[in-house]
């Protein structure tokens, strides 16, 4: 093998991961657009139908496991009903595409009728995928009590929790 060869392969492989990394920027960054403004459909779609989202920190209608892309869309639909707002900060990600680990800083806020912040938090998510559809998703939040106080809010404006359905 000649070290230009290599070189350019190198590159090639560097410049090719660059590009997955940003082509999931754009892909998230248009669902969450969607998911801020109501319409879950697109993200749900990136969920395989035996996926599990897990949030295990803290008391509030998001904590637990999540399974199932039916529990997942209730998930979302806490989210949107709650009128929580996103935003990717970062994006790694790690392996090949059938067992692909997507790591995510996210930033999320919601205010209340009146236009008062009611809420703002930073989150951890890591998620495995294969082949393009999300497998297994977890949330880290940095301060869970915050959430908890926000449920708490939610509940007092009549924003009802939806449920997980249990078999």
């Amino acid at each position: 093998m000649n070290f230009k060869g290599f070189l350019a392969g190198a590159a090639a492989a560097v410049a090719g991961r660059a590009l997955v990394v940003r082509l999931l920027l754009v892909k998230f960054g248009r669902d969450l657009t969607r998911l801020n403004a109501g319409d879950r459909s697109t993200l749900l779609k990136v969920y395989a139908d035996d996926a599990v989202l897990r949030f295990n920190e803290g008391e509030h209608r998001w904590s637990g496991d999540w399974a199932g892309k039916a529990n997942i869309d209730r998930f979302l639909q806490n989210f949107t009903s709650a009128k929580v707002q996103g935003r990717i900060r970062q994006v790694a990600l790690a392996g090949p595409p059938w067992a692909l680990t997507l790591m995510v800083r996210f930033d999320d806020h919601a205010d209340g009728p009146g236009g008062e912040r009611l809420y703002e938090n930073r989150t951890a998510l890591v998620m495995r995928m294969k082949w393009g559809k999300i497998v297994d998703h977890e949330d880290f939040y940095a301060d869970t009590a915050r959430l908890s106080a926000f449920d708490h809010r939610l509940s007092e404006l009549g924003i009802i929790p939806i449920p997980k359905i249990t078999s």
